[in-house]
């Protein structure tokens, strides 16, 4: 049996007898007040509407007929009122003059209404929260497909996702899995839906729709959990492209074998960045400035476009880095490229501008050849 449950709550499968995986749902949410504050607002305009009605009352008071003899008083008043706008109605106090009718056809009445729209509101509210929410996560899932799914939103994970953004990928594309409930309230917060559970769980990744996914993102905090999520992802989607992050470089290796189409090791690069800074400062901030996607100098990713196709690197308007062939990546002085073809792909340095943004490319790239 599975059950999944609204944004903020628990939601559990059964898998067999052995074990329980919970998980919970969070979509984005627009920015609401506080429910304490929604629920004091509305029981001040309650509260309004009912001192306007007893003073209406209490101003006309000669007009009112009192069955228990005597004059309206402020606090008949007030039970008028308090009778009169719950629908309960006595009949112990009754208008009997006829601008006294009158005022309760032309202000009481629509006072009523309104009293009533307030407090009934607040409990239908309450009532269809569970289905808009349901329906709303029953949409999310129909309309999600080819997207990214990120695991693990620490450092690495939010810097990862935020250079994908930055190339034109819209963030109702990216699904967050964390096991932290507060990391996912950071993400959601962001704009991405969100996960809250064990990413080695099948279950809990069947809930981002890996099955259906374009790329994965693999950023957890341990080389050893990063390879349990990469063989349960790359078994349950055969061809999106996984990249994974590792921090010691002799796991890189059995990242591979797993399923990963690239490996980054954290520490090895960061290492590299540290040390080219010392050698040159100046070449450090131009390789900062390259991974840093949506400003200054970018290196991107695009086909062969037919201008191009005859042309050597050299030629290409473009500064040419590397020429992806096949399952190849040549350098741009490569003598086996020759001249480019309409198949090849071009790793290519461009100034970023507002006006020459790239959007990533949505046709698969081949996947790179795996240790065995």
């Amino acid at each position: 049996m599975f059950h999944v449950k609204l944004p903020g709550q628990d939601a559990i499968a059964r898998q067999g007898d052995e074990h329980l995986v919970t998980y919970r749902v969070r979509l984005p949410r627009k920015v609401v007040e506080h429910p304490i504050r929604q629920v004091a607002k509305r029981l001040s305009m309650a509260l309004f509407v009912l001192v306007l009605t007893a003073l209406i009352v209490y101003a006309d008071r000669d007009g009112y007929n009192d069955n228990a003899g005597g004059g309206i008083s402020l606090l008949d008043a007030f039970y008028y009122a308090t009778v009169t706008l719950s629908t309960t109605g006595y009949g112990d106090i009754t208008p009997a003059s006829e601008s006294a009718r009158l005022t309760n056809i032309l202000v009481i009445t629509p006072l009523r209404v309104l009293f009533l729209i307030i407090l009934v509101g607040t409990t239908l509210e309450a009532l269809t929260e569970r289905t808009r929410e349901e329906w709303r996560l029953t949409r999310w899932r129909s309309t999600l497909r080819d997207h990214t799914v990120v695991i693990g939103f620490g450092t690495k994970g939010r810097s990862a996702i935020r250079t994908v953004c930055a190339t034109g990928l819209k963030k109702e594309q990216v699904v967050v899995v964390d096991p932290s409930s507060k990391v996912i309230d950071a993400a959601t917060a962001e704009g991405y839906a969100g996960i809250v559970g064990d990413a080695t769980r099948s279950e809990v990744l069947k809930q981002a729709e890996v099955h259906k996914a374009r790329q994965i993102i693999i950023a957890t905090q341990r080389d050893d959990t990063a390879v349990l999520v990469t063989l349960t992802a790359r078994q349950l989607n055969r061809g999106a492209k996984i990249v994974a992050t590792v921090r010691e470089e002799e796991n890189a290796p059995l990242l591979k074998q797993s399923g990963a189409d690239a490996v980054v090791t954290s520490a090895s690069a960061a290492g590299r960045l540290l040390g080219l800074s010392v050698l040159s400062p100046s070449a450090g901030m131009v390789m900062e400035d390259l991974i840093q996607q949506g400003s200054g100098l970018d290196i991107v990713e695009r086909p062969v476009v037919k201008a191009e196709v005859g042309k050597t690197p050299r030629e290409v308007a473009d500064l040419v880095v590397s020429v992806i062939r096949g399952h190849r990546v040549l350098g741009y002085d490569d003598p086996a490229i020759g001249r480019l073809e309409l198949t090849d792909r071009l790793i290519t340095i461009v100034r970023k501008t507002p006006a020459t943004q790239v959007a990533p490319d949505i046709r698969p790239m081949p996947p790179l050849p795996r240790n065995n």
